[in-house]
């Protein structure tokens, strides 16, 4: 039963349209996140998470600390080391020595990762295009553009929120 089905045993129907869009909104994501999931784990032996890891560095060719993975990927340190070394292990990442700092290290894909990450992320571009083709071009752009709209109506009002505190 998905988050649209279900609301504390009332129906979806009893509950402002805002309410049930955002329940739309949940479901639909759940429901791409678990294809691509269930599709790197088949496909590539891999998870979301380190795929993820593996994105932040294709965008840094010179690496990230370690810190600065945790910040974008916003997990725990803990969480990027472990990923990390079983990324090192496999020889798709690298650890390289921060000059200046003895204890910091840049993480950076190597080319083996490079060539790896690459096959993966077009798969997930395909999953992910698959998952809106039940939609026009047209209607692709216009749902992009509407959330777009939330988007910054609720960075508005957060921004708003802060300058409150």
């Amino acid at each position: 039963m998905d988050k649209e089905a279900r609301l504390d045993g009332t129906t979806v129907a009893e509950h402002p349209e805002a309410l049930r869009l955002w329940l739309r909104l949940l479901t639909c994501t759940q429901l791409v996140e678990k294809q691509v999931r269930g599709g790197l784990r088949a496909q590539f032996e891999t998870t979301l998470p380190r795929f993820d890891l593996m994105a932040q560095l294709e965008r840094a060719r010179e690496g990230m600390k370690m810190n600065e993975l945790s910040r974008r990927l916003m997990v725990t340190g803990g969480n990027i080391t472990g990923i990390t070394d079983q990324l090192v292990a496999e020889d798709l990442v690298e650890r390289v020595p921060v000059p200046g700092d003895r204890r910091a290290y840049r993480v950076r894909l190597t080319g083996k990762g490079r060539r790896q990450f690459a096959d993966m992320a077009h798969q997930h571009e395909a999953w992910v295009v698959d998952a809106f083709a039940g939609l026009s071009e047209k209607e692709v752009g216009t749902l992009h553009r509407l959330l777009g709209k939330v988007k910054q109506h609720t960075l508005s009002t957060l921004l708003a929120t802060k300058e409150k505190i």
